[in-house]
């Protein structure tokens, strides 16, 4: 296993070292297995990222030695799962630049939770009939359901940005659009399209609105730096199995005066300060907002996952992924040309609002045939609608075939892709 912890990313001459990929892919246990006699081409980090093995160590090593309730007891043992609980919140605020992580940073089941109680908590304290929220066209279903049923209790007005035939945010209308909004929530970067918004543009549109700002960074937090103070967001929320931690746990970050003033979102223990028959005192933050017992090793997991991508170091990660997608972008389309259709930012030369996924339609073969037939190559991508249907029919399909990079992708890998392709496109010729 490669000792990532002294690869501390250096300057060069023409910017960031490029990351070691093969030790890197070394650390990912799944990464060695074989399909069809074929090694595993894993392009779908977008759905769910792979772990490397201090991550499933760090867990396994929680429930051997360490295994307690945390908050509860005061016995050695439930003293050191307090540590690592909260040593991982603290790793997870580092990661974003979150200046109160002790009370800023809730741990929640994955970034829907994380949305959901955004919508219930704050929303439903603070909208009334007729106030306005702002959404864009590419939302995940994640941030679009919780308001679409929030719009149904309280007769709310929901306006879009529209996407322009560049698959890119169209701004024209923005100030219009923004007047008397409450809300505005959008993601940082589209787990179809790639496409990343302008923020900082959509933040001070809803400052001067004087909107709240809700950042879906599901996508974004795992492969770009990240700082909560230059987003100027009001709350992020993120999921840990899309950053190499593992499934069942998620992140809000909000700012502590939002966050105080916000009601609970679910009732239990853990979250009181004091209970009557008659009512209840919350607790502090941030655990007012952790009712229950909560995913502890699952947190030790994302704490690991943290100091992994840290000492790989996220410009690099970022890096190459614009280098990767770009040598994807121009490979398929020489490959192919005219019979494959990208959705999204196409141009390899122009990656400044482009992330590393890359969704293609090949001739007419239905996206779910392609995906059968490319894993008995060995590759692994998504096919469906992504959890995105307004998005689908917007684009005037109904599903997409998707490949997404991360840090354990190279270049062969896309070649992989390129090949199965093509066989797909003779099969079916």
């Amino acid at each position: 296993m490669a000792n990532l912890t002294e690869q501390a990313p250096q300057k060069t001459g023409i910017g960031l070292d490029p990351i070691d990929v093969p030790a890197i892919a070394a650390d990912f246990p799944l990464l060695r297995r074989a399909i069809n006699g074929h090694r595993i081409v894993y392009l779908d980090s977008a759905a769910s990222a792979q772990h490397p093995f201090s991550v499933i160590e760090a867990m396994d090593h929680y429930y051997g030695t360490s295994h307690a309730n945390v908050h509860r007891g005061v016995y050695a043992v439930a003293e050191e799962a307090d540590r690592l609980y909260e040593d991982a919140r603290k790793a997870v605020g580092r990661l974003i630049g979150a200046p109160h992580p002790e009370r800023e940073i809730i741990f929640t089941k994955n970034a829907t939770e994380s949305l959901n109680l955004v919508a219930y908590s704050w929303a439903r304290a603070n909208l009334v009939r007729n106030d306005a929220v702002l959404l864009t066209e590419m939302e995940h279903h994640a941030n679009l359901v919780p308001w679409l049923m929030l719009a149904k209790e309280r007769d709310l007005n929901l306006r879009y940005l529209s996407l322009d035939d560049a698959y890119r945010l169209n701004l024209s209308n923005l100030d219009r659009l923004m007047e008397g909004v409450r809300l505005a929530s959008f993601t940082l970067m589209s787990n179809v399209l790639g496409t990343m918004p302008p923020a900082a543009v959509l933040v001070d549109a809803a400052r001067r609105a004087g909107a709240v700002v809700v950042a879906d960074g599901a996508q974004f937090v795992p492969h770009f730096p990240t700082d909560v103070a230059s987003l100027g967001c009001d709350f992020l929320a993120f999921s840990g199995h899309k950053m190499l931690g593992p499934t069942g746990i998620g992140v809000l970050w909000g700012r502590q005066e939002l966050l105080e003033e916000m009601p609970p979102f679910i009732g239990g223990g853990g979250m009181i300060r004091d209970v009557t028959l008659d009512g209840f005192l919350p607790t502090e933050l941030p655990w007012k907002f952790e009712a229950g017992t909560p995913p502890i090793a699952e947190a030790v997991g994302l704490g690991a996952a943290v100091r992994y991508l840290e000492a790989v170091g996220m410009e690099r990660i970022a890096e190459h992924d614009r280098a990767l997608t770009s040598y994807a972008l121009q490979s398929l389309s020489e490959r192919f040309g005219r019979d494959i259709k990208i959705f999204g930012p196409d141009d390899p030369n122009d990656l400044s609002a482009r992330g590393g996924v890359v969704s293609f339609a090949l001739r007419d073969i239905h996206p779910h045939d392609l995906s059968q037939v490319l894993d008995q190559s060995g590759v692994c991508v998504r096919a469906g609608h992504h959890c995105a249907k307004p998005l689908m029919r917007r684009l005037g399909v109904s599903a997409t075939a998707r490949a997404s990079f991360y840090l354990y992708n190279d270049e062969s890998d896309v070649d992989a892709l390129a090949d199965a392709l093509g066989e797909a496109a003779k099969l079916f010729s």
